[in-house]
């Protein structure tokens, strides 16, 4: 049986054409589509744009669908039916789902095992602002590199949104913070409890080496090339560098699989030394068709525990700017800008 509420006809998405400028996203009108087996059809309240979105505007995402398509890597809404041998009492709820793309509009069928309650006393564009980033984070932190109370870390992309929760995170855990960011965020990251460090310092090492004489007990890189070999010279024994993205190589032209498997060579080549130190590559996705059980396990303890962070004030949502999912050429062009602390929101 399906179980539905109170369903409109028609709802308004954001398509991605091809490979253009913001201004060439385009608006539409479509049919609402009812969930099959194992869905939800949600009226989303909040979605967003991350770094995924920028890159795929650029045709630079790893498995993008072809274009066009909606955009939209996660969303936070309110169930609004539920697909035939679905949970009926998620009717009425509001969840917070990953869908790496489809977000960007009113009202979006996912998959229920990618959503996850969304607590009372966690409203919509704070849920949205953590979901994927704060998921991600938790993991890197103390999953992927098991971080313990008075390790110190490295962080680059500290400024970022899921730079900014790792540092909320990290600090709260009692870690020792350097964050890497241009040095225009450097008053923000400092008033944060973070020793702020430029990434772009020719000198970079060594001043990171002033500070954690040892090195450091984990380093989180976002960029790749050179940043990743910096960051796995600075590590303390025993330390674990866990790579999650390799901006050089999107933001790049050409052919991306050449400099993306080079990467990851180098992280596996890195990772069977035995020198004590550990390398890893982050992938929010591992394991969600190979090993579907343990992955939504992990999916609802990590987001549960970060949404409840948030409920009690521990974890701050970090929104930047918030838009009607109408100005989404603005939103884009403001968040491709580079400018911001935090995470554009958009509000269907």
């Amino acid at each position: 049986m399906t179980i539905t509420t109170s369903i409109p006809a028609m709802t308004t998405r954001v398509v991605l054409p091809g490979i253009v400028e913001p201004a060439g996203l385009v608006l539409e009108t479509a049919p609402v589509s009812s969930p099959g087996t194992g869905e939800l059809l949600v009226a989303v309240e909040a979605t967003g744009i991350s770094y995924a979105e920028q890159a795929m505007r650029h045709g630079r995402y790893f498995s993008q669908p072809a274009f066009p398509f909606t955009p939209g890597y996660d969303l936070v809404g309110t169930v609004l039916q539920v697909g035939p041998g679905g949970d009926i009492s998620l009717v009425g709820q509001r969840v917070a789902t990953l869908t790496k793309t489809g977000g960007w509009t009113a009202h979006a069928v996912v998959q229920e095992r990618d959503s996850i309650l969304v607590p009372e006393g966690v409203n919509a564009d704070q849920a949205e602002a953590v979901t994927v980033n704060g998921v991600t984070a938790w993991q890197m932190l103390h999953r992927a590199a098991r971080t313990k109370p008075g390790d110190t870390i490295l962080v680059f992309g500290a400024n970022g949104g899921v730079g900014g929760l790792l540092i909320q995170l990290a600090l709260h855990a009692g870690i020792h913070v350097i964050g890497a960011a241009s040095p225009r965020h450097h008053e923000a990251l400092q008033a944060a409890g973070v020793i702020p460090v430029d990434y772009n310092d020719p000198h970079l090492a060594d001043t990171v080496r002033g500070i954690a004489s040892r090195g450091v007990a984990a380093a989180f890189d976002n960029v790749g090339g050179a940043t990743t070999r910096t960051s796995w010279s600075l590590l303390a024994p025993g330390g674990t560098l866990v790579s999650y993205a390799i901006i050089d190589a999107v933001s790049g032209t050409g052919n991306m699989w050449l400099p993306f498997l080079k990467h990851l060579t180098r992280i596996l080549t890195w990772k069977a030394l035995p020198n004590g130190k550990h390398a890893t590559f982050y992938d929010l996705w591992a394991g969600h068709n190979s090993n579907k059980a343990r992955y939504r396990a992990h999916l609802d303890e990590d987001l549960t525990h970060v949404f409840e962070l948030v409920r009690d004030g521990i974890l701050t949502a970090n929104i930047a700017a918030r838009f009607p999912l109408t100005d989404v050429v603005a939103a884009l062009e403001l968040a491709e800008s580079r400018t911001l602390n935090g995470k554009v929101i958009l509000l269907p």
